[in-house]
């Protein structure tokens, strides 16, 4: 079985920052993509930000210069760092990873539970 956990949402001030973290584990050959993407109330998920497994990034441009993701492939590990933080930022924060179980010769998206990030104005 794989398992993408996370960790580290909150309720912040705006202006404030927070650091989420999405630890993969399980029955896993290789992981290729592994991002964020977040689902506000009423609207549909969205895509934060994704590392490719040779580091390309690909940023939401309503984050762009305020959050940063970055990943430990020897950890299976994907983190989010988030500054400058907006109200409109208010969602649960969803892991995802694009990987290649043991049992399987294919690649599917695997997603975490979710964590709640709050900004207050």
């Amino acid at each position: 079985q794989v398992q993408l956990v996370e960790s580290g949402g909150g309720l912040v001030q705006a202006g404030g920052s927070l650091r989420l973290s999405c630890a993969a584990s399980g029955s896993i050959f290789s992981i290729n993509a592994m991002g964020w993407f977040r689902q506000a109330p009423g609207k549909q998920r969205e895509l934060v930000a994704t590392m490719t497994n040779d580091g390309s990034t690909n940023y939401a441009d309503s984050v762009k210069g305020r959050f940063t993701i970055s990943r430990d492939n020897a950890k299976k590990t994907v983190y989010l760092q988030m500054n400058s933080l907006k109200p409109e930022d208010t969602a649960v924060y969803y892991c995802n990873a694009y990987l290649r179980p043991l049992y399987s010769s294919d690649y599917y998206p695997y997603w975490g539970q979710g964590t709640q990030v709050t900004v207050s104005s």
